[in-house]
């Protein structure tokens, strides 16, 4: 995966959604690897494999899994093909077009669900209350 190849906005967890069913290298803080295909993660970076393959750290033994899941903060780094860099970019490209330009199509108004903020309704500030008790 090359650097310059990612936008300043691509979040990492949309990268991993467009790998879901792709190949792919996952390196632990504790020095093994995985190989295997992306089944699922989660908005914590946990990651299920499938056909996996592990790696010990001095990479002399070899493992064969049906599925491993990897916790999301024992991951070091990640190695994807540059297609899915691509898919991803694309993906949010779309995404970003069907928002409808700036300010997301939320239009203008008071909408934001928060009542009567700072107007002073039953139970909120308002402008002051006045001196004494």
């Amino acid at each position: 995966m090359k650097s310059s190849q990612l936008t300043h906005t691509q979040l990492p967890l949309g990268l991993l959604n467009a790998a879901q069913g792709h190949p792919m290298l996952v390196e632990l803080k504790n020095g093994e690897t995985l190989n295997g295909h992306l089944v699922n993660c989660d908005t914590y970076m946990n990651l299920t494999l499938k056909e996996v393959v592990q790696t010990n750290p001095e990479g002399d033994k070899f493992f064969r899994l049906s599925e491993a899941y990897v916790r999301g903060n024992n991951i070091k780094y990640l190695r994807l093909e540059d297609e899915i860099v691509d898919a991803a970019k694309e993906q949010q490209q779309n995404h970003q077009a069907s928002k409808g330009g700036r300010g997301g199509g939320q239009g203008r108004g008071d909408h934001s669900g928060r009542g009567d903020r700072g107007r002073g309704g039953r139970g909120g500030r308002g402008r002051g209350r006045g001196r004494g008790g």
